[in-house]
């Protein structure tokens, strides 16, 4: 990792969709990256057309754009690490790819954000696929759900599977979010923060495998949600962590501790989820409203 003088905050470069709203997409990874003391430089990727209750459209920014706007940048300012969001699509996937591969002892922190990723089903798939192949090998820490890290190890197929219990459309079964998360180490992610978010129960289980499995598991409060940017706010923090010279496990630890403390801060400004409040340490709390 580059080495940076003790009076310079790290400098983080992010690639990623905008969002309005600031609840995720580039405009969160800023937010979240200042409050922990990093520089960001934010590249568009695409741009989301939201609001906090949902995606409307997903405008891919033309590769050649923002791969030159990320290479002049870079070529002017060193970086500490790199915070991969929503791409836009296959082209986009692809100019990312080839930007990180000149880049191979920064740190790379990939939220994949497909629930935001393009509306047509086969797009989107096709990107999926792009991600898998093309950025996945270069990828340091992977902060991912269960529905995520299921879908971009793809489907495991069985043929003597019961025919009840194959997918009518796919021929195949899922795998187990264990078997995904080791599918996906195969093809070279370092490190695999499955989140439990998007699951049930009084706590959320995070779980970070790495080459020799299981890592570490933290637990925390479920807090009352729903939340927009909880994933794009813990994945950022983990890029700041490892900005800041932190090993993965330290950093991962580090980046659930401020995700949770900003969460339970959120704030809701529209008619969707709440946002989480990523400046929750400068601003005086009444503890019994949180």
């Amino acid at each position: 990792m580059p080495a940076l003088p003790p009076e310079f905050p790290p400098v983080v470069l992010c690639l990623a969709a905008s969002d309005a709203t600031g609840g995720g997409g580039l405009q969160s990874d800023v937010l979240t990256l200042s409050s922990m003391g990093c520089h960001p430089l934010g590249v568009v990727t695409a741009v989301s057309v939201r609001d906090t209750r949902g995606v409307d459209d997903l405008l891919s920014i033309e590769p050649d754009v923002f791969a030159l706007q990320a290479r002049v940048v870079l070529e002017d300012i060193e970086v500490q690490a790199f915070k991969l969001g929503m791409c836009g699509g296959v082209e986009n996937v692809a100019a990312v790819a080839e930007i990180l591969s000149d880049y191979p002892d920064v740190p790379l922190v990939l939220e994949p954000a497909l629930a935001y990723g393009p509306a047509d089903e086969a797009e989107a798939e096709d990107m999926v696929a792009a991600l898998t192949e093309l950025i996945l090998p270069q990828v340091t820490l992977l902060v991912a759900s269960r529905d995520e890290v299921l879908r971009l190890a793809g489907p495991d197929w069985e043929a003597d599977a019961p025919e009840d219990d194959l997918d009518d459309e796919e021929g195949g079964v899922p795998l187990a979010p264990e078997e995904a998360v080791a599918r996906l180490l195969a093809l070279g992610v370092e490190y695999v923060l499955l989140t439990g978010a998007g699951q049930h129960g009084p706590q959320v289980v995070n779980r970070l495998f790495g080459a020799e499995g299981l890592v570490r598991t933290d637990a925390w409060e479920r807090l009352p949600g729903p939340f927009l940017g909880a994933g794009a706010t813990l994945s950022a923090a983990a890029a700041a962590a490892l900005a800041h010279g932190m090993d993965v496990p330290e950093a991962v630890r580090e980046a659930q501790e401020f995700t949770q403390a900003a969460l339970a801060a959120a704030f809701r400004p529209g008619m969707g989820p709440a946002i989480p409040d990523r400046f929750f340490w400068a601003r005086p709390r009444n503890d019994e409203a949180y």
